[in-house]
């Protein structure tokens, strides 16, 4: 089956030529794949997480929050 895509936004080209100069593979390979993963269909589907199982867990530890502001301080000796 052959197509022909009109209107293919400038960002979304320089994409699609980027990565099949990265894989060494045509566009054409290149803008197939992209359609069936984006439609879920021809190959296995990745795994995703929106990490919602996680969200909102986060609990306060004094410790780690000491540690990560002393990362914050300058040392204005090295700042001279």
């Amino acid at each position: 089956m052959q197509y022909t895509i009109r209107g293919i936004p400038e960002r979304l080209d320089t994409i699609l030529r980027e990565r099949a100069r990265a894989e060494g593979k045509s566009l054409n390979e290149i803008a197939i794949d992209a359609l069936s993963d984006g439609l879920g269909v021809g190959r296995e589907r990745s795994a995703r997480r929106d990490l919602s199982d996680v969200a909102g867990t986060w609990r306060k530890n004094a410790e780690l929050e000491a540690a990560l502001a002393a990362q914050d301080r300058i040392d204005s000796r090295l700042w001279k």
